[in-house]
């Protein structure tokens, strides 16, 4: 049984960690978010020691530690821009760690961190869970048995309607969260190189608050794509038993 401990236990994501680490038979020991609104805890893990405060929770994980219940796992379900300091802070902690795409906003920080891990012995992991579905898998299967030398010529659109409130959040602030690619586009982006092997080349067309749009070339795959949270881009609902009057 493994000792983990979660930052960022009101986020939405949460409670998909939590109900993994208890379905695998581990426990969670700690837990940390600004927000108390936790109540989710209970229906898992209710004994958990949670904090609202970091210092508090970094100085609860540090007790543990010497006291010989040294902390396995961090999983790290954080705003986006904190990724790379609470991965960090994980390692040195001793912890291996287990974090929410995107590791990181800035490409030159995973440097960073491959030395961090080099440095601690330990791994971080991210979750990669569109390679699990079986549509995803069986279209992996289909290309990697293509005798085609053409690329495939692929068109990705996602449309997904988001209210005032996504504005007013961390994923709406491009600093915290990335934008709208890195925010919701990232497991697409990865999605596609499991399938189409390593990225040739990367154009963005549009990049703004609400959408986002680009091409990516892949080994074998052409890739024209498009991102949006603004319902103003969703296709016109065809409209049923509608008939145009006779011409006269």
């Amino acid at each position: 049984m493994s000792n983990f401990a979660l930052i960022g236990a009101a986020g939405y994501i949460a409670p998909r960690h939590l109900k993994a680490i208890r379905d695998t038979g581990h426990r969670l020991v700690a837990a940390y978010d600004p927000q108390d609104s936790v109540g989710v805890l209970d229906s898992y893990f209710p004994e958990t020691a949670f904090f609202t405060e970091f210092e508090r929770f970094d100085r609860h994980l540090e007790k543990l530690k010497r006291a010989g219940t040294a902390i396995d796992y961090v999983c790290i379900c954080s705003p986006n821009y904190l990724h790379d300091a609470h991965i960090r802070f994980a390692l040195r902690h001793g912890a291996n760690v287990i974090c929410e795409k995107p590791l990181v906003l800035n490409p030159w920080n995973v440097e960073a961190l491959k030395i961090n891990e080099q440095e601690s012995g330990k791994r971080v992991s991210t979750i990669l869970q569109l390679r699990l579905h079986p549509a995803i898998i069986g279209l992996k299967n289909k290309v990697a048995q293509s005798a085609s030398t053409n690329k495939h010529a692929v068109d990705l659109t996602y449309i997904t309607a988001r209210g005032n409130w996504y504005y007013a959040s961390w994923k709406g602030d491009l600093a915290k969260s990335g934008g709208i690619a890195t925010n919701i586009g990232i497991h697409f982006f990865d999605m596609l190189a499991w399938i189409f092997g390593d990225l040739k080349n990367n154009v963005v067309h549009v990049h703004t608050h609400d959408r986002a749009a680009g091409f990516l070339e892949f080994e074998k795959a052409r890739v024209r794509w498009f991102l949006s949270i603004n319902a103003d881009t969703l296709p016109p609902k065809p409209q049923a038993n509608v008939l145009s009057a006779p011409s006269r």
